[in-house]
């Protein structure tokens, strides 16, 4: 068994597995849903409030923290976990999903990613060399290694030479890695399957990264534009093929349905923008589905968000004065709907942990699902 992680329990009716990973700053229980903080930030929360409410594990992107403020700057003031006062461990992306999200600023070649900054249109150069030493100079728990996602739909032809350009900037990056030393101090580098729809390319990409033996894996290229059950298939083909005694980690995604499907293939580790972003809009989650604030059926509610969910938003505050805030686009009132998404999301999390240990998990999911979903659809 890997040594940083140790599987400690798995469900008998599915491949649900809860885990512990071991990092340099902490030890992380999975299955586990981690914030997103592109910028070194969870966008509307301070790193207290974070820690409040149960988060484990954050994220950072390499691209836009190498942009500004730089990363000789984060390496100056000791890493990123001192610069933003987060003691727990951090993952970072490596900047190849930007390739994509940004396809109109970048050219990728056999040697890397050019970008044109968004920022400032300055040329930048991320190969595998530049993205392991960037999330060195980061401080990062888990680094992510340079890949390139192709769109979807694509041409077979063009993802098989995604695939292999990713296996070949993966063996880059553990090469690299290995020669700064970065894996011996309780830190971890993750490789990327990708392959987008074609089950052929998701078997071998995902069989070539396992041969060359890394701390973790995660999927790539989900959630890119395709249909929720492609994406779910993709993932179901990709998991097999993965070392058993890894963490596994689908990126950038999902709604909680999404992820309880997910960690029943086998899935260990998830992000995701979804709960902070749409707390922006005023939405939040409950057990029957998302909600909007800002409908007038809440303007006298004066119950909180959720009963039986604890954290400081449904200790405090009713859903009349959430509404009144965000209609009148106080900051707070995003402030405080981001607290409960996200505490939403990881006690999800710790019950997922719950029901695993339990051996109960598919069964449980399967009505937590259709609850969920019933009451998307339903008016409250």
């Amino acid at each position: 068994m890997s040594e940083h992680f140790h599987i400690l329990a798995e469900d008998p009716n599915c491949d649900a597995r809860r885990g512990r990973l071991l990092t340099e700053h902490g030890s992380i229980e999975t299955p586990i849903f981690m914030p997103v903080g592109t910028q070194g930030t969870v966008k509307g929360l301070t790193p207290q409030q974070l820690h409040e409410i149960g988060a484990q594990i954050i994220l950072g992107n390499t691209y836009h923290l190498n942009l500004r403020p730089g990363s000789n700057l984060i390496n100056d003031a000791g890493g990123l976990h001192r610069f933003m006062a987060w003691e727990k461990p951090i993952l970072t992306d490596s900047g190849g999903f930007q390739a994509f999200s940004l396809a109109k600023l970048s050219k990728i070649t056999d040697e890397g990613i050019s970008f044109q900054s968004h920022l400032d249109g300055a040329k930048v150069f991320l190969g595998p060399r530049e993205v392991v030493e960037i999330q060195a100079k980061l401080g990062s728990d888990i680094a992510m290694v340079i890949d390139e996602c192709p769109p979807w739909p694509c041409e077979k032809d063009d993802c098989l030479r995604a695939v292999e350009r990713t296996s070949i900037w993966a063996r880059e990056c553990k090469e690299t890695a290995g020669e700064m030393g970065f894996l011996d101090s309780g830190r971890h580098l993750f490789a990327i399957v990708q392959g987008s729809s074609f089950e052929d390319l998701r078997r071998h990409s995902a069989q070539t990264l396992s041969q060359l033996d890394f701390p973790g894996y995660a999927i790539g290229g989900v959630s890119v534009g395709e249909p929720e059950e492609e994406m779910l298939h993709q993932i179901s083909v990709s998991v097999p093929f993965l070392p058993k005694n890894r963490p596994r980690y689908t990126m950038g995604l999902g709604t909680p349905p999404q992820m309880l499907k997910m960690i029943g293939l086998g899935v260990d580790m998830f992000d995701c923008v979804l709960p902070s972003r749409v707390a922006r809009n005023g939405a939040f989650f409950t057990r029957d589905g998302m909600k909007n604030i800002r409908n007038a059926h809440y303007a006298e509610d004066h119950r909180s968000l959720m009963d039986d969910l604890e954290n400081y938003t449904n200790r405090h505050f009713s859903r009349a004065y959430l509404r009144h805030l965000i209609l009148s686009k106080e900051m707070l009132g995003c402030t405080l709907l981001t607290i409960h998404n996200l505490s939403f999301y990881l006690n999800l999390m710790e019950e997922c942990r719950k029901q695993i240990e339990a051996g109960n998990f598919r069964s449980w999911s399967e009505s937590w699902i259709k609850r969920y979903e019933d009451g998307s659809e339903a008016h409250s």
